[in-house]
């Protein structure tokens, strides 16, 4: 236990700007190529489902079980009143929640704790695998905690630290794409079950109004993201 303390501990100089950028990049060949991204996006729904259940618990409501499906879709199921904030803070959690992550993520990274932001991730995987309830889920949580763990207990610090950057950016980048994605899906359906859609019936305000809350809560993330991360020039002197 010790030394996993003073690994999570340690500090890590930030990566040069060049490979910083060229890891960003990598990050958006991961999100915006089909092939890659239908393999990927199974991280993202992780932490999408991960929302919805860290809110129905904070709200109140108890957690059923959460399930994780090859079509990288999945379905949070938690037991209270149907009406109310605490059901309209568990819809709202789940699109933002890569985002919000992605950005705690790029906070650590800022200051150092590449390490230390992989252990966390690690920790937040292992309370969503007690929650999953069918065997695609296991299977999903429990390879991208081992990639995550073998990268964190193996790799060199520079490994470590261009891995971290990928998977923050990686989030913040699949966060927008998916609200995208959302948008496309709602436009080809009139109506149906997405979260923008419960959250209409709900609250009676237009599922584009969530949309555009979705999108604007996650474009923000990425932005400050990059602040936190210094991957812009200073201003002027």
């Amino acid at each position: 236990m010790q030394e996993i303390w003073e690994r999570m501990i340690e500090t890590h100089p930030p990566l040069p700007i060049g490979t910083a950028w060229i890891t960003i990049v990598a990050a958006a060949v991961i999100v915006f190529v089909p092939g890659s991204w239908r393999i990927a996006r199974h991280g993202v729904t992780i932490v999408h489902e991960g929302g919805h259940g860290a809110a129905a618990t904070l709200s109140g409501r108890r957690l059923s079980g959460i399930r994780l499906h090859s079509d990288t879709s999945g379905l949070t199921v938690s037991r209270g009143r149907p009406r109310g904030p605490g059901m309209v803070f568990t819809l709202i959690a789940g699109y933002p929640a890569p985002a919000l992550l992605g950005l705690g993520s790029a906070v650590l990274l800022g200051r150092g704790y590449d390490v230390g932001l992989l252990w966390a991730l690690l920790a937040a995987l292992v309370l969503v695998l007690v929650q999953i309830r069918n065997w695609f889920g296991l299977w999903s949580v429990a390879v991208t905690g081992t990639v995550i763990f073998t990268v964190s207990w193996f790799g060199s610090p520079s490994v470590q630290s261009i891995f971290a950057l990928l998977l923050t950016a990686f989030l913040l980048l699949g966060a927008v794409r998916t609200v995208i994605e959302l948008q496309q899906s709602r436009h080809r359906r009139s109506a149906g079950a997405s979260d923008a859609d419960q959250l209409a019936r709900l609250t009676h305000l237009p599922g584009i109004i969530w949309v555009g809350v979705f999108f604007t809560v996650n474009l923000a993330c990425l932005i400050l993201a990059v602040q936190f991360l210094g991957l812009l020039p200073a201003g002027g002197a």
